[in-house]
């Protein structure tokens, strides 16, 4: 059995503010209930495919208390250049992605969204805190 040693306070995820991809502002709170995945997203990223499996996934299951958060992110190689209307019309158009996606954003260093900074407080492995 592993044990953590939490050395960082848990903070609660509702407050966190969100900006969806559409300009609407929202906060995490609009997810209480339900299971959340958040994705780390980019259009010209290899593993882009991934929004058709993200977006079947979605559909089978967010009638049972299930949702996806796409982040876009161009911090990667700038694998998402695109501004926030050409992210969503891409994402519509080729793989008829209905989930919601926030609007691009920094998923590390120093400019990295308040959700982020909350999840990868405590991250271990390869990567640990280096990343």
């Amino acid at each position: 059995m592993t044990n953590f040693l939490r050395t960082q306070p848990v903070t609660p995820l509702y407050p966190i503010p969100l900006t969806l991809n559409d300009g609407t502002e929202t906060d995490f709170g609009r997810f209480k209930g339900k299971v959340v995945m958040v994705v780390n997203v980019a259009s010209n990223c290899g593993l882009t495919p991934q929004y058709a499996g993200l977006e079947a996934l979605y559909g089978k299951f967010r009638d049972r208390g299930f949702d996806i958060l796409g982040v876009p992110c161009n911090q990667f190689a700038g694998q998402e250049p695109g501004s926030d209307s050409e992210i969503a019309e891409f994402c519509e158009r080729n793989y008829g992605v209905t989930f919601p996606l926030t609007v691009k954003a920094d998923v590390r260093g120093k400019d990295q969204h308040p959700l982020y900074a909350e999840l990868t407080k405590f991250r271990t492995g390869l990567l640990g805190r280096d990343w």
